[in-house]
């Protein structure tokens, strides 16, 4: 690879990458090979074509793309120059593959995504309701280049924007415009790129730190780590234009150790921009130098923190530090020097910015909330995987339209935004948009971009329960409130959800939640509670029947209700007998019972029921009374 020595030399190989990289009339495979589709037997897919059309003697090119956002329906990919879109490709698909649609370039139907088995199936990627609605700038790559060819990345326009900046642009005018364009921070409390980083540029000191934060831990996310597998340039190119504005020098790309893929890509980026000289010393002829590193994570949740991430890039123990001073300010960043923090997207987010300018990022999404936001769509719906649309989208359209609804039809009951620090929002605010602003209104956050959907048989309190035992265990442990709150708020909420919660357990939750909100150090301990909050605000009629009446109107908690067998469903099969280990299940000539005094409400014979004759149901009032 030869060492570009100026921008004119960049364009030229642009220029020359474009006419060859991606021909239009060529036949070629892109292919999933995020950590999806991989898991899902992506490898051995992409092999048995390969050897197919060896056998055929046809020239196919296989791109080996990052994560194209369809994940459950992986391993995907799509066919040119037919456009088909195929999902759910198994290795002893590709004979049938290569000889229908590369021999014949006849569509394999059966391969083609359908919403069900009696409508017709959708040939083209961009006709499918999941891609349709979505507008991609974060993943404008994703699904086009294979991560590990700088080559795709120019080809397609890549450095372009620093170029431009180079070429162009001074400093303060790169700044400038991405503050212009009020890029908030896609990394959970939306605050302003261009005021962080002009606050950085103005702090005092020679060496400034420029860092992207790809500690995603938040559980069922993962918007940043299929930036970082499927296109890693683009966050390497809004750090450069990032250290360019602020004149940095040095930078660091914090990943979690449980993203070897993610590393891995990255570590090649970096070489690859080292040799061709867009990284290192005198980048381009321009006097301009960035070198840039990475960093893993040990896997603490706490470490998403700015001053806890510092903490663990400098060597020491993930622990949050108190502010002032802020990061960006002499004695708070990166070994006391001040450091621009910012996430993935929100770099990814700015070569498109400087390249086509802050009015058209501006004319997106909504005044207060412009551009795009990646989400993690997953829970109980359809289509879950990678969702980029405008803010200001409805949560309606995202989960219904996108990801095609409910499994299983089921009622939709809530969806949770922002992680486990964020809040649970009910069916009554469907049709609100989703920006940073009108999430917050609603008692959530935007949160890096997690979408944990609920259907009816969720219960609200156990969810409650589990957001809580994660930030609990995640907990550093420096300030008590935090520490000690949490973990008596968890057990509150478990005796719950076991049947011995008492009526003034409700307002301890409120007290605590209050107290731990306004006492704890950073912003996992005052954010920990927007799950218990929430929930105990929009569905705080089951904590009451939790308490009252000992009944879990989804089922799902153990030590509650009232369990009877209808004896009109039964077909006498005995499996309620079998399981129940307490012999409170009984049987007498023609039916089985169950002997309340015995029962110990764990389940088991609801659970082995095979045609639900076994119900739970609110204690009557005589039984309670006995």
């Amino acid at each position: 690879m030869t060492k570009l020595k100026s921008i004119e030399e960049l364009k030229n190989l642009r220029l020359l990458l474009k006419d060859e990289t991606f021909k239009e009339d060529k036949e070629r495979i892109r292919a999933c090979t995020g950590t999806a589709c991989l898991a899902t037997g992506a490898k051995k897919v992409i092999e048995r074509i390969e050897e197919g059309a060896r056998q055929k003697g046809l020239e196919v090119e296989i791109v080996k793309t990052g994560c194209q956002g369809l994940c459950q329906k992986g391993p995907v990919m799509k066919v040119e120059p037919f456009g088909y879109f195929y999902q759910r490709v198994k290795s002893d698909d590709a004979p049938e593959l290569v000889t229908n649609t590369l021999s014949a370039g006849f569509p394999v139907r059966r391969l083609l995504f359908r919403d069900s088995i009696y409508e017709e199936p959708y040939e083209l990627m961009d006709s499918l309701p999941f891609y349709k609605k979505q507008y991609r700038i974060a993943l404008r790559n994703n699904g086009r280049i294979d991560p590990n060819n700088i080559n795709h990345y120019i080809a397609v326009g890549g450095y372009s924007a620093f170029e431009k900046a180079l070429e162009g642009m001074t400093p303060d005018e790169v700044l400038d415009e991405v503050d212009r364009a009020n890029l908030r921070g896609r990394g959970g409390a939306g605050f302003p790129a261009g005021k962080k980083w002009r606050h950085t540029k103005k702090a005092p000191g020679e060496l400034k730190f420029v860092v992207a934060n790809g500690d995603e831990g938040d559980p069922g996310a993962f918007m940043d780590r299929s930036i970082m597998e499927g296109d890693p340039h683009s966050l390497i190119e809004g750090m450069l234009l990032c250290a360019y504005a602020i004149q940095a020098r040095y930078g660091f790309i914090y990943v979690r150790h449980e993203y070897p893929l993610a590393v891995r890509n990255l570590r090649v980026a970096i070489k690859q921009a080292e040799e061709l000289g867009l990284l290192g010393e005198d980048i381009l002829g321009s006097g301009f130098s960035f070198y840039l590193d990475i960093r893993e994570g040990a896997g603490a949740f706490v470490c998403g923190e700015s001053t806890a991430l510092v903490a663990s890039i400098e060597g020491d123990r993930g622990f949050p530090r108190p502010r002032p001073p802020r990061l960006s300010e002499p004695g708070g960043g990166l070994w006391g020097h001040p450091t621009n923090l910012n996430n993935i997207e929100t770099y990814a987010c700015v070569p498109p910015i400087i390249e086509k300018g802050a009015d058209w990022f501006l004319s997106i999404g909504t005044p207060n909330s412009p551009g795009t936001k990646v989400f993690a769509l997953t829970g109980k719906v359809k289509n879950t995987g990678l969702v980029e649309v405008p803010m200001g989208t409805t949560l309606r359209e995202i989960i219904f339209e996108i990801g095609g609804g409910i499994m299983g039809d089921k009622r939709f009951k809530a969806v949770q935004t922002g992680g486990p620090s964020g809040g649970c929002i009910p069916e009554q605010f469907l049709d609100h948009p989703v920006d940073f602003d009108s999430l917050r209104e609603l008692g959530s956050m935007m949160g890096s971009g997690g979408l944990v959907v609920m259907d009816e048989d969720t219960c609200m309190v156990d969810v409650a329960r589990y957001f809580l035992s994660f930030t609990q265990s995640e907990s550093c442990g420096k300030c008590p409130p935090c520490r000690l709150g949490t973990f008596q708020m968890l057990n509150i909420l478990e005796r719950i959800t076991t049947g011995k919660g008492v009526p003034e357990d409700l307002e301890i939750l409120e007290r605590y939640s209050r107290l731990i909100k306004e006492g704890s150090l950073c912003g996992l301990g005052q954010s920990a509670l927007n799950p218990v909050i929430s929930t105990m605000k929009y569905f705080r009629q089951e904590y009451e029947e939790h308490i009252y009446d000992k009944y879990c109107r989804a089922k799902v908690c153990t030590g509650l209700g009232f369990f009877r067998i209808e004896h009109s469903e039964c077909f006498l099969c005995g499996l309620c007998k079998q399981a129940c280990a307490y012999g409170a299940v009984k049987e007498s000539k023609d039916r089985f019972f169950i002997e309340q005094a015995e029962c110990t409400k764990c389940k088991a014979c609801y659970i082995a029921c095979p045609i639900d004759a076994v119900k739970i149901e609110k204690q009557p009032k005589e039984a309670a009374r006995r």
